[in-house]
């Protein structure tokens, strides 16, 4: 039975019991605290906790899934990261009783597999289970094993859980320990777990308390890979319909044979898995970048070419898997083939990077390893592993991973350490509200039957009633001046935050006092929350009050969110299709937007788009709001997001035949109301990912005001016109770099006549001439220059020189040609005694470097390194 055959008839089966599919969700989750979707039931979240409304208590999904915790396993026979789940959810509606007969069902009746090959499990406490597999199902009391691990969740501190019962395949003794006792649960591969009935009856309260849920909640699990197996009869998941296509092709690439050697079905398998999920990944609007999501991508992405290498693949490779992967699945999940170019792009790019660095890094890494074989160390230091990630894109785990193939380990410490320091970034202040959503989830389900109406698409100002008041834990009858609260009304003007588009500010009044809003946010797709601080007297609930948006403010952040919908259509007509949203930030002073591209946008493309926009702004543009049928809206071209959830009705926002976008947030009636439009700058935020920032407006003429007033004072200060600026200041950083040259030029001349005495005085050693000082100089080159001026003086031999440069020693070494056929090797000479600076250095045998942080050790290491000459040349002539 093939995989599509699977998906169809699990489908079909439970929605003949009264169940509505549900589209699979992206792999970029919309709860901002979790990193990637890694279950079925993660869209359920929201329907269980009582946050959103479910469009049916029963529903039934195939969720693409992603998981990283095993990744390292990933090369073996049954660990994955992407797989998908099959999946049957209640909401209150049926429970135990009918989740177990409908899965003891679908197993053997649909899918005709064997009663005697099934094991339950069940908690040892859940009673019920037990009974009811071996009354109403009629399975042998020997075939249900009682595991102390059957119970799912919370995941987090707090949260809905409850036991489950695990239904296991028996493959048969010849997988097995051949143990008596060997049964579900035991390490061998004989019981293979394979569906997962969550029973959640239970809320685990912060105290660590246990409380019965009012409406129980039924989530069940089977992983698509592992039924595939089943019904198939193969020996693996990579052997299935789903992976051995992917794996047949890398096999062809790579030149090798699958089932022959051990070590080349490992990174065969791991290509195989990784392919598929990088496609998938980057489908569902996933970029490489060394943090979140993106780092995932880009370490399971390098993880395959590594693998590749290993098989002896020297040129890229996964794109020919990424079409395998499209054709094998485009079918049940269209966007793949939709977005087949732009999945090329980025895998190639990132592919081709990391391509050119692969061989130098695996060259420092054994370098490396040899060093510390010699000194009989077996921990790589952590600023080692943080050089392989910083210089050559390896991620951690793969410096681990490589380590370990070969019996070392990471100080991982060590490496967050480094990398700590490197980043060197502000940590922001996390305000009294910014708790998660999951953690104030309880709060805000108390109001998921009242959504809050909203009205601030047409008006700045209505007349509302308040329905609720959230303190910092804890719902409220009223608050008084001074503290700091969430206030939920039955309708608002106010806009929460959404879209990239930040919340409304403004005050709701009451008769008795006045709140100050200070933010909006949308905690749920129905509910909006006013965060503020009552500013004067005080509040209650029921009390009807004036609701009030801050229209200034309001205005600027339509101007610049009408903005981004004329920047998205600029940047696709100017540099091509592919430059879609990434991500952006609507604020009232300026606005930021992420779009997918490979290199930098080029000063001339920049000033096209700015121009662009500017043209749609002085046409005055009607920009036109329509509701449709999301399928209709497609079908005109409206653009949709990656990531974004949509009803079946969308709002569709159109300018004049230039942008038509689904979009949710406000906007100016006519693009003459923005005014102005300047891009004030264009990065790299990630890997294919770009960033334009810019302003509209007033705050766009006032950068001009500003430009402009500097560029006339740099003019008159330069004695030129505006218009020369560019050559007058090439003419002073040419005259800067010319007196810097003759400044270090002459310091050298001062420090090497200083040191006359030192040629005279130097030490004679086998017919060579040793000089080793410490030196006062401003700058590594002056140094260098000194050093070159010693070595023509010398004539023959060794120059060592040290200094303290901004409080940090430094070493030098120099050997005459002669020297060097004689065997000195200046940069073993760095090497061996820079570890008493705390540093470390080399380089070639006629010249090297080094430093530390040690300096008041500095003459110790040069007495050492004068030493270390003395036995080079001592041992070349023994």
């Amino acid at each position: 039975m093939q995989s599509s055959e699977i998906r169809r008839a699990f489908i079909e089966f439970f929605a003949e019991r009264g169940h509505v599919q549900v589209p699979s969700s992206s792999l970029i989750p919309s709860d901002p605290t979790v990193l990637l979707t890694t279950a079925g039931m993660q869209q359920m979240v929201p329907y269980f906790l009582g946050l959103e409304r479910p469009p049916h208590t029963r529903l039934t999904s195939i969720q693409k899934c992603f998981r990283t915790v095993d990744i390292d396993e990933v090369g073996d026979e049954s660990h994955l990261t992407f797989f998908e789940m099959l999946g049957n959810f209640s909401i209150g509606d049926y429970f135990k009783a009918e989740a177990i007969s409908w899965a003891w069902e679908f197993l053997t009746k649909w899918l005709g597999v064997p009663a005697e090959r099934w094991y339950p499990t069940v908690h040892p406490d859940d009673e019920f289970s037990y009974q009811y597999w071996r009354d109403q199902i009629g399975v042998p009391t020997e075939r249900i094993f009682k595991l102390e691990d059957n119970w799912w969740g919370p995941v987090g501190a707090t949260g809905p859980n409850g036991p489950d019962s695990e239904i296991h395949y028996d493959r048969g003794m010849e997988y097995g320990c051949g143990r008596t006792e060997c049964g579900p649960g035991c390490d061998c591969g004989r019981f293979l777990e394979t569906w997962n009935l969550v029973f959640m009856e239970f809320y685990k309260e912060a105290d660590g308390t246990q409380r019965p849920l009012p409406r129980k909640n039924i989530d069940t699990g089977m992983g698509l890979e592992r039924i595939s197996l089943i019904m198939q009869g193969v020996g693996s998941v990579f052997e299935t319909d789903l992976f051995y296509p992917i794996l047949s092709e890398a096999a062809t690439i790579a030149g090798v044979r699958y089932k022959e050697q051990a070590r080349v079905d490992r990174s065969l398998r791991v290509i195989a898995d990784h392919a598929r999920g990088v496609t998938f990944l980057v489908g569902d609007g996933v970029f490489p970048s060394n943090e979140g999501r993106g780092y995932v991508l880009r370490r399971v992405l390098r993880r395959a070419v590594r693998h590749g290498k290993l098989l002896g693949i020297e040129r890229p490779f996964l794109n020919q898997l990424v079409d395998v992967v499209i054709e094998l699945f485009s079918s049940y999940y269209p966007n793949l083939n939709e977005q087949r170019e732009r999945i090329h792009r980025v895998i190639r790019h990132e592919e081709e990077h990391f391509q050119r660095t692969l061989s130098a890094g695996l060259s420092r890494f054994e370098a490396l390893l040899d060093q510390l074989q010699r000194s009989g160390e077996q921990v790589l230091p952590g600023d080692e592993a943080f050089r392989l990630y910083d210089t050559y894109g390896f991620p951690l785990e793969l410096t681990e991973e490589l380590a370990r193939e070969s019996g070392f380990t990471v100080d991982r410490a060590g490496f967050e350490r480094a990398l700590e320091r490197q980043r060197e970034l502000s940590r922001a202040s996390v305000g009294r509200f910014a708790d998660t959503q999951r953690q104030r989830a309880e709060l805000y389900a108390q109001f998921s039957e009242r959504p809050t109406e909203f009205v601030g698409y047409d008006r700045l100002e209505t007349t509302a009633t308040i329905v609720g008041i959230l303190g910092l834990s804890d719902l409220r009858q009223e608050a008084e001046a001074g503290e700091e609260i969430e206030l939920i009304l039955d309708r608002t003007p106010f806009y929460g935050e959404a879209g990239g588009q930040v919340g409304d500010t403004g005050e709701i009044v009451a008769e008795t006092g006045i709140v100050t809003v200070e933010d909006t946010q949308r905690p749920t797709p129905e509910l909006i929350v006013h965060r503020g601080r009552v500013r004067e007297g005080s509040i209650r609930v029921g009390q009807s009050v004036r609701a009030i948006v801050d229209a200034e403010r309001r205005a600027a952040i339509r101007r610049n969110h009408t903005a981004t919908h004329l920047l998205h259509a600029a940047l696709r007509r100017v540099l091509g299709e592919h430059a879609v949203q990434a991500g952006s930030l609507v604020a009232p002073d300026r606005l930021r937007f992420d779009f997918s591209h490979h290199e930098s946008v080029s000063p001339e493309q920049l000033r096209r788009i700015e121009e662009m926009v500017n043209e749609q702004i002085v046409r005055d543009l009607r920009v036109e709001v329509r509701y449709l049928p999301l399928r209709d809206a497609l079908a005109e071209g409206a653009i949709a997001l990656f990531g974004e959830k949509y009803g079946d009705t969308v709002r569709v926002v159109s300018i004049d035949g230039f942008s038509k976008e689904l979009c949710g947030g406000t906007h100016v009636s006519h693009t003459g109301e923005i005014g102005a439009f300047l891009i004030t700058d264009e990065t790299s935020v990630a890997s294919g990912i770009r960033r334009i920032e810019a302003v509209t407006g007033l705050a766009a003429a006032r950068l001009a005001r500003t430009l402009i007033d500097v560029s006339e004072e740099a003019a008159r200060r330069l004695h030129v016109v505006p218009e020369q600026l560019p050559e007058a200041i090439e003419r002073l950083q040419q005259q800067v770099r010319d007196q810097q040259r003759e400044i270090e030029r002459l310091a050298a001349d001062l420090a090497a006549a200083r040191l006359a005495p030192l040629v005279e005085r130097a030490a004679r050693i086998d017919g060579f001439r040793v000089v080793s000082a410490r030196i006062e100089v401003p700058s590594l080159d002056v140094l260098r220059r000194v050093g070159d001026r010693l070595r023509d003086a010398i004539g023959s031999g060794v120059v060592i020189l040290g200094t303290a440069i901004e409080n940090r020693p430094m070493i030098l070494a120099m050997a005459t040609p002669d020297a060097v056929q004689r065997g000195v090797h200046a940069g073993q000479v760095v090497q061996a005694v820079t570890p008493l600076l705390g540093g470390r250095g080399g380089g070639r045998p006629d010249i090297a470097q080094g430093g530390g942080a040690d300096v008041s050790r500095l003459d110790e290491a040069l007495a050492a390194a004068r030493g270390e000459v003395e036995r080079q040349l001592r041992n070349s002539t023994s």
